[in-house]
């Protein structure tokens, strides 16, 4: 599944990617999609087949799976 990724900040963005990296995870930071919205400018896609859960940690704001050109909400932070 392609997941679009969410941060508070341009600092969490980058350190998830890292992680990810350190995970043999193939992430890619861009620009926050259109149809989306975010505190921070910058998103993450990655490619994942595991539970999203997995992925989950305190930098992430939203988390969306891409499915069929559209954007399914799959995790909220709390502190929004």
């Amino acid at each position: 599944m392609i997941y679009d990724i969410l941060f508070f900040t341009h600092t969490g963005a980058i350190k998830f990617e890292r992680k990810m990296k350190q995970e043999g995870i193939t992430c890619e930071l861009m620009p926050v999609p259109r149809a989306l919205s975010s505190n921070c400018s910058v998103s993450a896609r990655i490619e994942f087949e595991g539970e999203s859960v997995d992925l989950i940690d305190s930098q992430i704001e939203k988390m969306f799976i891409l499915k069929d050109n559209h954007y399914e909400l799959v995790y909220e932070s709390p502190e929004i």
